[in-house]
């Protein structure tokens, strides 16, 4: 009787090891199928790149170029710069102790226009000063933000010139302390 109950738990021992290896065995062969599925699913994807639709392509340059319009599609070629003097102006803080000191290059659509530009220095310095001390340090220290503080300083001297316009801006030197 000792050895029947020996022999019961030995097969018992034998069945659980079968069934155990079979458990790894299939779980292997789930996972083999599904990094199969992952590499084909990959290869087709990668296969069959679709064209844009020309109409929406046109669309979305057409909205992009009138969002920004003095934007160059290339960064490579810029037109005359006029370099300015550093400006160090006190950001609008509820203590005040926050201040930006920032240096501009103005790209210039033509030679002819910085004739008027140098004559209105004065002018160009005060937009700037006005439109860098409305702003927050919130406002300037993203790269968005730095892109709506370069569009407000090209609106607002362009708006002050009669024989051309200003391209870009561009901050050579920007620091917030």
């Amino acid at each position: 009787m000792a050895e029947e109950v020996e022999n019961n738990e030995e097969e018992k021992k034998e069945e659980g090891k079968k069934s155990n290896l079979m458990i790894i065995i299939i779980a292997g062969f789930l996972v083999l199928l599904l990094v199969i599925g992952g590499v084909l699913a990959f290869i087709l994807s990668g296969g069959s790149e679709e064209q844009p639709d020309p109409a929406i392509e046109q669309s979305v340059e057409e909205g992009t170029q009138q969002k920004s319009t003095y934007r160059r599609k290339s960064s490579l070629t810029v037109g005359p710069m006029l370099e300015m003097e550093t400006f160090i102006v006190n950001l609008l803080s509820e203590n005040g102790r926050r201040y930006l000191k920032v240096r501009v290059n103005l790209e210039l659509e033509d030679e002819e226009l910085q004739e008027e530009v140098n004559t209105k220095i004065p002018v160009l310095r005060d937009i700037i000063i006005r439109i860098a001390s409305s702003k927050t340090l919130e406002e300037i220290s993203t790269e968005k933000g730095k892109e709506k503080f370069k569009d407000q300083i090209v609106s607002e001297i362009n708006h002050n010139l009669q024989d051309g316009k200003i391209n870009n801006v561009f901050f050579t030197d920007f620091v917030i302390q």
